[in-house]
C-alpha cells in the first residue's frame, strides 16, 4: 500500500488543498497539451504522421475529463470512485506519455527528412546565398526542436510521476480512514476479536503465549495428578513471613512492646484465695447440699 503523504510540493497540505492542487494541475495540463497539439502549426523538427497530433490531443482531452471524477471523489468522500479515478488516470497518463515519446523518437530518427521539409518550407525560392544559410539553419533547428521536445517530456514525466504518488497515497489514506470509521459500527468484527462465549473460562486453552517478565508465559489449565486423600493427609502449612495474618511471633513487635513497671513480678500457680468465702460458711442460709468447690482442680483433658 502506498505511503500517505502529508504535504504536496513540499509545502501544501494534501488534505485537502494539496489534492485539489494536484487535480487542477493535471486538468490544466491535459487541456493545454490537447490544444497545443491540435491548434498550433507544425514544428520544423517534428516528423510524424498526419494523424499524430489528433491522437495525442484526444488522449490529453480524455485525461482532463477524467480529473472530474477525482474532484467528485474528493469533494464527496467517495473512496471507491477515487480509486477508480486513480486507475483510469494512470492508464491515460501512461498512454499520453508513450505516444509523445514515440513521436519524439520518430522525429529524432528522421533528421534528414526534417531538414528537407525545412528547406522546402522556408527556402524554396531563395537565391544561392540564402540557400547556403538555409542549409545551416535547417541543419540546426530540427535538432533544437527535438531537444526541446525531449526536455519538456522529461520535466513533465518527473512531475506527473510525483503527482501519481501523491494521488495514490491519498487514495490509500482515504480507504483506510473509511475502513476505520466503518469498523466502529461493525459488531461482527468485535465479536470475532472478543468472543463472548469464551469469557467464562479463565483458563482459556486458546490463549496465546506472550513474553511477560522476560520469559514465555502461557495461561493454561493443567490437571493435577495428586489424589484427594493425599492432599487431605498433608499437614497444614502456615506462612511465616512479615505479611501473613498467621505469622508467628508476638504483636506488637518486641521493640514496640510497653515497658513493665518496676514492681511487677510473677509467681507460681497456687490455690484460689479463701478470703470472702462467708457464703459457704453459713450452712443454714442455703438450701440443699451446697458444697464448697475444691481449691484446685485438674484440667479436664489431663
Amino acid at each position: 500500500m502506498p505511503k500517505a503523504r502529508e504535504y504536496c510540493c513540499c509545502a501544501i497540505p494534501v488534505v485537502n488543498a494539496g489534492i485539489y492542487f494536484t487535480l487542477t494541475e493535471q486538468f490544466v495540463a491535459g487541456i493545454a497539451v490537447g490544444i497545443i497539439s491540435l491548434a498550433t502549426p507544425s514544428i520544423v523538427g517534428a516528423v510524424t504522421p498526419s494523424f499524430a497530433p489528433t491522437v495525442l490531443g484526444i488522449i490529453c482531452f480524455l485525461g482532463a475529463a477524467i480529473q472530474v471524477l477525482g474532484f467528485i471523489g474528493v469533494a464527496q468522500e467517495k473512496s471507491i470512485l477515487f480509486r477508480r479515478y486513480v486507475t483510469l488516470h494512470s492508464l491515460v497518463t501512461t498512454a499520453a506519455f508513450s505516444v509523445a515519446l514515440a513521436w519524439i523518437i520518430l522525429s529524432l530518427s528522421k533528421h534528414s527528412t526534417a531538414k528537407s521539409n525545412c528547406l522546402t518550407s522556408f527556402f524554396s525560392n531563395a537565391d544561392s546565398v540564402q540557400k547556403s544559410e538555409g542549409e545551416t539553419l535547417c541543419e540546426i533547428f530540427p535538432w533544437v526542436d527535438v531537444g526541446v521536445m525531449g526536455g519538456l517530456w522529461v520535466i513533465m514525466a518527473i512531475l506527473h510521476i510525483y503527482l501519481a504518488f501523491v494521488i495514490s497515497g491519498y487514495s490509500s489514506a482515504q480507504e483506510r480512514d473509511h475502513a476505520q470509521y466503518d469498523s466502529l459500527n461493525n459488531a461482527t468484527a468485535l465479536n470475532e476479536r472478543n468472543a463472548l462465549n469464551n469469557r467464562n473460562d479463565p483458563y482459556d486453552s486458546g490463549y496465546q503465549q506472550r513474553n511477560v517478565g522476560g520469559g514465555d508465559y502461557a495461561h493454561l489449565r493443567k490437571e493435577s495428578t495428586t489424589s484427594m486423600s493425599d492432599v487431605l493427609s498433608e499437614p497444614i502449612q502456615q506462612a511465616n513471613d512479615g505479611y501473613s495474618m498467621n505469622r508467628q511471633g508476638s504483636y506488637p513487635p518486641p521493640q514496640r512492646q510497653p515497658s513493665l513497671p518496676v514492681n511487677a513480678y510473677t509467681q507460681d500457680e497456687a490455690p484460689t484465695p479463701k478470703m470472702g468465702q462467708s457464703y459457704y460458711s453459713d450452712r443454714t442460709a442455703v438450701d440443699g447440699n451446697l458444697e464448697k468447690p475444691a481449691l484446685s482442680q485438674a484440667h479436664p483433658g489431663e
